[in-house]
């Protein structure tokens, strides 16, 4: 089929090892170097390298270092591949319902090398520009070039591509543990662990993965200039109407079964009722027991309703989205009115017959009363189910700007389900990106100007254990690697596009909380490079750069051995006798960049024996 639309252009399959002729079949992951194309003929190509890993609810922050991204792409090369396309390379952002998974995060910030607001995530972004940069002054060699391999044992090799007019060399060290030395051509040569080292005329080193000479930036949020937020953002509140659901149980459709959400709903909302009415008899046996509402779940998250009163919810732990929802409840004799609201946070978008995965309430549902050693269980799975998709605030569109409906700005009230909050603010000046802050919040939908921009859920916590201080580059990385952020909220800044706001005059933000919150703490605040930092070995050049912006002071310099992360570096054991805290005040401070050689010539030569000496400072912006 995909032959016949003469498309002119190859089709490509990825992770597809049976791909047929002609189709090009590729390759997805953290690693491609091993891959081989089912067909001698196709070229090694590379689809999708996972610069990162998405985020999700209830999760903590996954971070691939940027050493293991630019070792996986050199080892690809020298291997033999030819293409290599970056997934992500910008990171985004979900707005409105966009977000799959289930629960991936309203971010999709991906660890990329641009991060999700366009800023340039340093120094994943310039160590991997310096690896493209070697890679396409051998461009030629790569292409026409004969390869040759070299073993050296403990997983160390090299790899010569060589053409008439010159030869080019990679030379790779897989241990995870030891420093490899080479000997090549008379000449020694260390590669650290888990590291390619890349010579364009197979003598001078242009380029190690693991030796990283780009500065790092640390990004910072900055409160709203332009007012106190979130002192002056002005609360209105209206709740969510659903008397029709809660109190008559009426929907669109009815039927004696019970479906999947997606069937009902068609994926054009978050949100499905499922409603039925139950009849005791004055004398009915189940009335004086202990009765209690029992739903096995496959919904997201389930608000549960008896005769109007709210009895409870409960939400699926990210990866077992199957559960028992069960609470005490009384019924009264007469006509009983159960309305349960199931709510999904992004349908399953990938992997195997991912459309066969269950949403809502597939059941069964049951009351169980319970009277010393007696259970009575009434099955409503075959009931009369009333169905109704979405909920009237979004039918009504409540979010909009000029929307009619009635607010309130008397007694707003705090932690209350299924509200609606509404207020007014200014835009923060400059250009820097807008984020918004809903600490403090439940669970819901923002809207900026009538723009979704997303769900947020700053109320599900990460677990606080799983994350480490400090993250080994070495050894083949996985998801759960480098996490960071353990025992806070998994998603608390939202991003707000330029493009949404009013730069002169009122913007509204509009809430909508079902879970319960307090929307008082909610406040704008921009994200802008805060310092920057370096640590570089001596006979190299490092850029400082504040992106577009002054650097106004130099925090912390040494050139010698000092230990530490940026932030909190430490002098060492051994260290110039020069000031080099006044060497780079004189030469960046005041400037946006600056371009520092790190040479004796310019810090001193200290004595360092038995380490490298190396320049190490942090500027603020």
């Amino acid at each position: 089929m995909a032959q016949s639309l003469n498309v002119g252009v190859p089709w490509i399959m990825c992770q597809q090892n049976d791909a047929p002729q002609p189709m090009l079949n590729t390759c997805n992951g953290f690693y491609c170097d091993n891959f081989v194309p089912n067909n001698p003929n196709t070229p090694k190509m590379w689809t999708e390298n996972w610069t990162g890993w998405f985020k999700q609810w209830g999760g903590k922050n996954p971070h691939r270092t940027t050493e293991d991204v630019a070792f996986s792409v050199a080892r690809f090369f020298q291997r033999g591949g030819t293409f290599n396309n970056y997934y992500m390379y910008h990171g985004g952002t979900n707005f409105d319902r966009t977000a799959g998974g289930p629960y991936i995060t309203t971010s999709y910030d991906y660890d990329a090398p641009l991060d999700e607001y366009g800023n340039l995530n340093q120094p994943k972004y310039g160590h991997l520009k310096q690896l493209h940069d070697v890679l396409h002054s051998m461009e030629k060699t790569l292409t026409y070039g004969n390869i040759s391999t070299i073993d050296f044992g403990n997983s160390a090799s090299a790899t010569i591509y060589k053409t008439e007019e010159g030869s080019s060399c990679f030379f790779g060290n897989g241990n995870e543990n030891s420093d490899a030395t080479i000997s090549f051509r008379g000449e020694s040569y260390v590669v650290p662990a888990w590291s390619i080292t890349i010579l364009p005329d197979c003598k001078n080193e242009a380029y190690n993965t693991a030796k990283i000479t780009t500065q790092t930036s640390m990004m910072v949020k900055k409160p709203n200039e332009a007012e106190d937020t979130p002192s002056t953002l002005k609360w209105s509140w209206r709740p969510e109407n659903m008397d029709n659901f809660l109190l008559k149980g009426k929907g669109e459709s009815t039927q004696t079964q019970l479906f999947d959400q997606k069937v009902v709903t068609n994926d054009q909302s978050d949100y499905l009722w499922y409603m039925t009415t139950v009849k005791f008899k004055k004398r009915d046996p189940f009335l004086g027991k202990n009765m209690s509402l029992r739903v096995n779940c496959t919904a997201h998250v389930l608000h549960a309703f008896v005769n109007g009163k709210y009895i409870g919810n409960q939400h699926a732990e990210n990866g077992k989205f199957n559960y028992i929802f069960e609470k005490d409840v009384k019924f009264k004799s007469g006509r009983n009115v159960i309305a349960l609201l199931s709510i999904t946070v992004g349908l399953a978008n990938y992997g195997a017959f991912f459309e066969s995965k269950p949403a809502g309430i597939t059941g069964p549902i049951s009351i169980t009363g319970r009277n010393v050693d007696e259970t009575i269980v009434k099955d409503l799975s075959a009931h009369k189910w009333s169905y109704k998709t979405g909920l009237n605030g979004f039918e009504n569109q409540l979010f909009r700007t000029e929307s009619m409906s009635k607010w309130s700005v008397e007694s707003v009230p705090f932690n209350r389900t299924m509200t609606w909050y509404k207020a007014t603010f200014n835009a923060p000046l400059g250009n820097d990106p807008v984020v918004v802050d809903l600490l403090g919040l439940g669970k819901g939908t923002a809207w900026v100007n009538g723009n979704n921009i997303g769900r947020y859920w700053p109320a599900f916590i990460s677990s606080e254990n799983g994350c480490a201080a400090k993250c080994n580059y070495r050894g083949p990385y996985h998801a759960e690697k480098c996490l960071t952020n353990c025992g806070e909220p998994t998603q608390r800044w939202y991003h707000v596009p330029r493009s949404f706001l009013n730069a002169e005059g009122d913007n509204t933000l509009v809430l909508f909380e079902e879970m319960g919150g307090n929307p008082s703490l909610v406040n704008f605040q921009t994200t802008r490079v805060g310092s920057v930092c370096a640590n570089v070995y001596e006979k190299n050049t490092i850029e400082l750069s504040c992106d577009r912006k002054p650097i106004s002071a130099i925090k912390f310099a040494s050139f010698g051995n000092p230990d530490g992360n940026c932030g909190s570096f430490e002098k060492g054991t051994c260290e110039s006798s020069n000031n080099t805290v006044d060497i780079l005040t004189q030469e960046c401070v005041g400037k946006e960049k600056c371009f520092i050689d790190v040479s004796t010539e310019k810090f001193g030569a200290p004595d360092c024996t038995g380490s490298a000496r190396r320049l190490v400072v942090e500027a603020i912006c």
